[in-house]
């Protein structure tokens, strides 16, 4: 009995040993780490203007107020096609019209109203500028939502660029931070990014009534419609091992 109990008492003491070995050999084999953030700034070119030519008809007649609309949207649409735009239909919607009557103390009907609204696109700021004169004052047409912005295609690689540029800046800090301890950043073990742009200007308010008073607002001394660049901003927060 008393030969059992040692053997055990060996065994467990042994397994004890053994344990205290792998940890400590498992800690030692973890790497030592460092977790710094870099930044990056740039710009990228407006590359694109838009506007948002927005058809609103009035009338008694469902029938004659969707016609009225279709018909100007269809004269619009052939302009368009003779300019070097992009273009899309993005609301389409026909209701009853009503307005509190004061005097009578009750909600009247004033028509159906149909709305129908295309918005256009064109690398060229001159072309919004063309679109925006041929349409200004005219009947039931209004102008909205005059915009410049970096089209993805422009943006992607500027945003790209700017993250490796981050990365770099956080590996130049690591190792400032290492080099106190005689070490340096090593190998990247983790990161994560967040992004910034400012990407669409608006240089006047979103709701014009008049074409001609939304360019006339846009334009600069000159005459001319004007945007600055989109600022990107990256930040990324990395993980380095020391070496």
């Amino acid at each position: 009995m008393r030969k059992s109990l040692i053997w055990i008492g060996t065994v467990i003491g042994t397994a004890a040993v053994l344990s205290l070995i792998f940890g400590a050999l498992e800690r030692k084999s973890e790497p030592r780490t460092i977790a710094t953030s870099g930044e990056c700034l740039a710009t990228a070119p407006r590359d694109k203007t838009a506007i948002t030519l927005r058809i609103t008809t009035l009338d008694k007649s469902a029938a004659t107020s969707m016609k009225m609309a279709t018909a100007k949207v269809a004269e619009i649409t052939e302009f368009l096609k003779t300019q070097d735009v992009q273009m899309q239909t993005t609301q389409f919607n026909s209701y009853e019209k009503t307005e509190w009557n004061r005097d009578e103390q009750k909600s009247v009907v004033l028509g159906i109203e149909t709305t129908i609204s295309v918005e256009v696109s064109a690398n060229n700021i001159e072309t919004i500028e063309k679109i925006l004169t041929q349409f200004a004052g005219q009947t039931n047409v209004y102008s909205e939502n005059l915009r410049m912005y970096t089209s993805p295609e422009t943006l992607k690689p500027v945003i790209e660029d700017c993250m490796a540029r981050a990365v770099e800046n956080a590996r130049m800090r690591a190792d400032a931070l290492a080099m106190g301890d005689g070490k340096r950043a090593g190998k990247m073990l983790a990161v994560s990014y967040g992004a910034q742009n400012g990407n669409v200007a608006y240089p006047t308010s979103n709701l014009m009534r008049s074409a001609k008073l939304e360019v006339a607002a846009a334009m600069d001394a000159t005459g001319t419609i004007v945007s600055r660049d989109t600022d990107v901003s990256v930040t990324v927060s990395a993980v380095f091992e020391i070496r």
